[in-house]
């Protein structure tokens, strides 16, 4: 299988696996327990804690551990929601958000909430402006995602916190995807909250972080003992734990980033060498993630090209509903046209990926599209 997915999940890298395997066996302890074991484990969690807030730029104490970003995202919306009810009931999110964000925001929205959904531009970014001209006396939060999953472009998160932060207001980006591809500094950014999924950073799946900027406090979303600072209950999941950790010291690695773009680069460029004018690339040419190609296949469907590659691994923003092949949310926010949008694939590469495997589907994709 050549492995063109990298942004649905990574594999977990062997140094990760490796130093989790202790924590299954000899340092089995809770974390929570006074004896060896447990200081052991709790030495390993406050290790990896340390590790995920060099990664960010911020204190350890600013860092909490979760099960993933779903759950980072839920504790932070719901959170805001619920601690800021005095304040406003005004939420703002992009259009081009993940389910995780967007899914409790209309959660909270049934319960009263008014939402505001920003547009995007062709390239699919946010404009400043427009977040600017949605704040008002009755809003709690902003939460803008890094970047997008789907195309990879990135979002200029450090200005909208400016604007965010002029009138008081909490802002939180779901940086999820962004991990490991490009820095992620809090303090520069300038956010209140930031969230990490260990399964796109080739860490395993089930583990994430929360960055919580020191001197906010939101209502925790599980509740029970006072595990996490009692900001989050329930035993930590250790060998997880030390394994995000692990990950984030290797994602540290520029020259490994810088590998992954060249790859990226090479592979755009067999692109528009094989095609030519019948591609179409969607998403920002520039500001946009290194490992990722979302690219659209004129006169062609993208989930037909996807089942056409065999033993490649790849993705498509299209679904096909009763013989209709419908463009991805996130490219019809975009406004791109249904016959750009339906050739849509989205290739993402990653720090296994070799130019080898790039020429051997430049080959596949050939005998199906020539």
């Amino acid at each position: 299988m050549i492995y063109l997915d990298y942004n649905a999940t990574t594999p977990v890298d062997k140094e990760v696996a490796e130093v989790m395997i202790p924590y299954l066996y000899g340092h089995f302890g809770n974390p929570s327990s006074s004896h060896s074991l447990g200081r052991e484990a709790k030495l390993g969690i406050e290790q990896a804690r340390t590790q995920v807030a060099d990664f960010l730029n911020c204190a350890p104490g600013e860092v909490l551990f979760t099960s993933g970003g779903s759950e980072s995202n839920n504790t932070v919306i719901k959170g805001v929601a619920q601690t800021y009810r005095h304040k406003g009931n005004h939420i703002i999110l992009s259009a081009i958000e993940h389910p995780a964000v967007i899914k409790p925001c209309q959660y909270l929205e049934q319960m009263g909430y008014n939402l505001t959904y920003v547009p995007v531009d062709s390239y699919g970014m946010v404009q400043v402006d427009d977040v600017k001209k949605q704040l008002t006396d009755q809003t709690i939060l902003v939460s803008i995602m890094h970047s997008n999953n789907e195309t990879g472009t990135i979002q200029p998160i450090k200005e909208i916190a400016e604007v965010c932060h002029q009138r008081g207001i909490l802002i939180h980006t779901d940086a999820s995807q962004s991990a490991g591809k490009v820095d992620l500094d809090v303090a520069d950014l300038g956010v209140d909250f930031l969230t990490l999924a260990g399964h796109k950073l080739y860490a395993p799946k089930g583990i994430g972080a929360l960055y919580i900027r020191d001197g906010i406090h939101i209502e925790p979303l599980i509740h029970g003992a006072g595990h996490e600072q009692g900001r989050r209950a329930g035993t930590e999941n250790t060998p997880y734990i030390i394994g995000l950790g692990k990950a984030c010291e290797l994602a540290a690695d520029s020259d490994s980033r810088k590998r992954v773009k060249q790859v990226t680069e090479y592979f755009y460029g067999r692109l528009q060498e094989s095609f030519g004018e019948k591609i179409h690339l969607n998403g920002h040419k520039h500001k946009r993630l290194p490992n990722t190609l979302n690219v659209s296949f004129l006169g062609a469907v993208g989930h037909e090209i996807i089942d056409s590659l065999e033993a490649v691994a790849a993705s498509t923003g299209s679904a096909c509903h009763s013989g209709e092949t419908l463009i991805s949310p996130v490219l019809k926010a975009m406004h791109v046209s249904e016959n750009i949008g339906r050739g849509a694939v989205r290739f993402s590469v990653g720090r296994y990926t070799t130019t080898a495997e790039i020429d051997e589907v430049i080959d596949k994709l050939k005998v199906y599209l020539l």
